[in-house]
């Protein structure tokens, strides 16, 4: 993905985790996170999605091969956006 290759894990009006994160996101990175969750979720986490963020009470916000972004919540999959740019637009306010 091109915001982690750019920016690293940052603040993009979530936290988005990458292979290294700035101070405030914290060390645990996108591999660390789409492990775990893919050993506790593996019938809803595809091999080939990936968790990008977490939600305000623990579930993982993952993408999926085709770019769309989702939440694990309970073991649904709920869509959030078609697109990662489309879930920054959406969740970006500038100040």
């Amino acid at each position: 993905m091109q915001f982690m290759k750019m920016f690293g894990g940052a603040y993009a009006g979530l936290a988005v985790l990458a292979f290294s994160n700035g101070s405030s996101i914290g060390n645990e990175t996108v591999i660390d996170l789409t492990l775990a969750f893919r050993q506790q979720f593996s019938e809803v986490l595809s091999p080939t999605s990936y968790v990008i963020s977490m939600d305000g009470e623990g579930n993982p916000i993952f993408m999926d091969s085709l770019g769309k972004v989702f939440l694990c919540d309970y073991g649904i999959n709920q869509l959030l956006a078609e697109s990662f740019e489309q879930l920054i637009e959406e969740n970006f306010f500038e100040w």
